[in-house]
């Protein structure tokens, strides 16, 4: 199903993403989780594509998996960063075979410890959003309209392009490249959401936008986001909500569920498009998020 249709319906999307394990038993234990969100029908799930395509193969083996034993809707992550025109089309030649119809199109970061970024044939993500364009319309995919397109956001800033502006006009590129909706990078602060929210509006950036959510459980996994997603703001009154935790693992866990779920409240309360949630491949959290906010995925 083309990702404009699931978009299209009315009602609040809800989406959950996912990470290839590297090891047989992970995969295992991952399919074991995945049957506890398979309940819920979210719209659709994302599938994470290691720094440089470092997880190719298991990405696209899980992709293909879901797609041909789950009644879920999968959406690949494929960056560009690397890799040739010829790479990228026989990957999307790979993805129309099994009948994957909607792809989130990135540019990807060299995996850690590279020195040089080597881009390979595409400079910025806009360029693979054109490729991805093209080639979905030549293999016919989604009865010849294309692959659905989704591309990333970042409603706090990218750490490599601190001018608000430019920022803008990068989106707005991928959007009028062929992008069909956008999925923000996880963030704590909704005022900083709605305020970038508003500046798409004015760059008439008019896709659907869903808001990235990832529940804090830990204390390490605090610590963790902070490292890898650079820029994102934790508001004083969160770091407050988890101070008064002292360091109680249930407490911490409980503290930052509430939190999340009081995001995506305001975010349904402001009629967002759709949530999509970074679930660390676990289900427990985003479970108890999910059935307190009154909402079914369509």
């Amino acid at each position: 199903m083309h990702i404009a249709d699931i978009l299209s319906g009315g009602s609040t999307s809800i989406s959950f993403e996912f990470f290839p394990p590297k090891t047989d038993s992970g995969f295992e234990a991952l399919y074991r989780s995945i049957a506890e969100f398979e309940p819920l029908a979210p719209s659709f799930v994302s599938v994470t594509y290691g720094a440089g395509g470092s997880t190719r193969d298991n990405t696209h083996r899980l992709v293909v998996r879901l797609r041909r034993e789950t009644s879920l809707e999968p959406v690949p992550h494929l960056t560009c960063f690397g890799h040739t025109k010829d790479d990228i089309r026989r990957i999307l030649e790979m993805y129309a075979a099994a009948g994957v119809g909607n792809i989130l199109a990135l540019r990807g970061d060299p995996p850690a410890g590279a020195r040089i970024l080597a881009l390979g044939d595409f400079q910025h993500a806009a360029d693979l959003v054109a490729f991805i364009r093209r080639e979905g319309e030549r293999l016919g995919v989604n009865d010849g309209r294309g692959f659905g397109i989704g591309v990333a956001g970042f409603p706090e800033g990218h750490p490599e392009t601190p001018n608000t502006l430019v920022q803008i006009e990068h989106l707005k590129a991928k959007v009028d490249a062929g992008a069909d909706y956008i999925v923000t990078q996880l963030f704590f602060d909704n005022g900083a959401f709605h305020d970038w929210r508003a500046r798409c509006d004015l760059a008439r950036i008019k896709v659907p936008i869903i808001a990235g959510i990832m529940p804090i459980t830990t204390a390490t996994g605090l610590r963790r986001m902070a490292d890898l997603a650079a820029g994102t703001r934790f508001p004083a009154s969160l770091l407050k909500a988890l101070d008064r935790c002292r360091g109680d693992a249930r407490a911490i866990e409980d503290a930052g569920i509430h939190w999340a779920t009081e995001q995506c409240r305001d975010l349904l309360d402001k009629d967002i498009p759709g949530i999509h949630f970074y679930t660390l491949n676990k289900s427990d959290a985003t479970q108890r998020i999910y059935r307190t906010l009154g909402v079914r995925a369509r």
